[in-house]
């Protein structure tokens, strides 16, 4: 039986389907102007309805999310902190956590309840995470300051490192590279990274957004391409 994987973005679902880690297929849908109503509802619909998946693994890249120290224990105002970051609304949102042992950190983050739902009905043993959580269980960092960007779909998300610290956490929605630069900017000057000692790693669909690495390149001293996405072999999939 095959393992089905779920990524869903501000605007789309992408869909990976594998067997013995070999990936099968892969397919991605993005909502478009145009599209009806409820296209990513009824998509999901039919991937769910495809075949009897031995597991789904489903990440959350919404930019619905909070984060916490590890052992950080009053669940009950994890609404709460998501809503001094974005707008939440109780009723339609499910919450979820996400903990990472390995730097001693944890999310709150939300899904579409409707989404939630529809894949809970199937009654297949799914795992939920949080897109930075995974993401970070991929990121090797040294006693240096570093910045380690993930980019997908018109997102970017991004670790500030210190002493091997989780210093922040941001995702954005990124369209040109004024609003990409601007972001990378503002943040190193709200935490004190200078330009000449800080460490740039970037990851994901690199080739997709070279013009916003390029024109990184021509302020920053020390950048590094980790991982370009290309077809089946997605960083932030394949690692779960």
């Amino acid at each position: 039986m095959e393992q089905l994987k779920l990524l869903f973005t501000k605007d789309g679902i992408q869909i990976q389907i594998s067997r013995n880690k070999t990936v099968s297929a892969e397919k991605s849908f993005f909502r478009e102007e145009d599209s009806p109503l409820h296209f990513l509802t009824e998509k999901l619909e039919e991937v769910l309805a495809q075949q009897n998946f031995k597991e789904i693994s489903v990440i959350s890249a919404l930019n619905h999310f909070t984060l916490m120290p590890e052992g950080f224990s009053n669940h009950d105002l994890g609404f709460d902190l998501i809503a001094l970051n974005a707008p939440v609304d109780r009723e339609k949102e499910e919450l979820m956590l996400s903990v990472n042992k390995k730097f001693g950190v944890q999310f709150y983050y939300t899904l579409p309840k409707s989404f939630y739902d529809q894949i809970k009905s199937r009654a297949i043993p799914t795992k939920f995470n949080f897109l930075c959580e995974q993401f970070l269980n991929t990121i090797s960092v040294k006693n240096k300051k570093e910045i380690h960007i993930n980019l997908y779909h018109h997102q970017c998300e991004f670790f500030a490192f210190d002493q091997k610290k989780v210093i922040l956490y941001n995702n954005l929605d990124v369209t040109s590279e004024v609003d990409f630069l601007y972001f990378i900017m503002f943040t190193l000057s709200k935490i004190g990274f200078g330009i000449e000692e800080t460490q740039f790693f970037v990851y994901g669909e690199t080739t997709e957004n070279e013009t916003f690495i390029s024109e990184l390149k021509k302020f920053v001293k020390h950048l590094k391409i980790v991982y370009d996405n290309i077809p089946t072999k997605n960083f932030v999939l394949n690692a779960g």
